[in-house]
């Protein structure tokens, strides 16, 4: 019942207002502590327990890392794109240092299989290749990632 109740909490406080899946995933992520795995959330934690607010962290992760992975590639694109503009940083060098740093990796949960996470892995790779690679179309004007990908959007 307390997890429930602290996934609901999680969902419409903090996880709502986000709104959009890969913004989630970043957030959810970050909450996790590389060393030992464990989801750290001080107000979800005093809400109701330390044990229950990681296991609700863990599983929200879970449940919007495979949305967005079962989405299609032409919305991670658009939803990578909003992220990396949502920064405040410099677009350009900020989809380079994604390319090279690879940051996305953190995002898979732990106990994601090899084979999703690989998927993962590369459908970033592509929307960040897209991203990176965007065109100017004959009349000056900057496509978006995700006309590149799919025309037509």
């Amino acid at each position: 019942m307390d997890l429930e109740a602290a996934k609901e909490d999680l969902n419409i406080r903090t996880l709502g207002p986000i709104g959009y899946d890969f913004g989630r995933l970043v957030y959810l992520s970050s909450l996790r502590d590389h060393s030992s795995g464990e989801y750290h959330h001080h107000g979800l934690a005093r809400s109701f327990s330390h044990s229950v607010a990681s296991i609700a962290l863990e599983e929200c992760h879970r449940d919007v890392f495979y949305q967005l992975i079962q989405s299609p590639l032409a919305k991670l694109v658009n939803e990578v794109e909003r992220f990396v503009r949502s920064s405040g940083h410099d677009f350009d060098r900020t989809v380079r240092v994604w390319e090279n740093l690879e940051a996305y990796r953190t995002m898979i949960p732990s106990a994601c299989d090899e084979l999703t996470a690989a998927l993962f892995r590369s459908n970033v790779m592509v929307a960040i290749a897209l991203l990176r690679s965007r065109q100017t179309n004959p009349q000056g004007k900057a496509q978006r990632a995700s006309q590149l990908l799919l025309p037509g959007l």
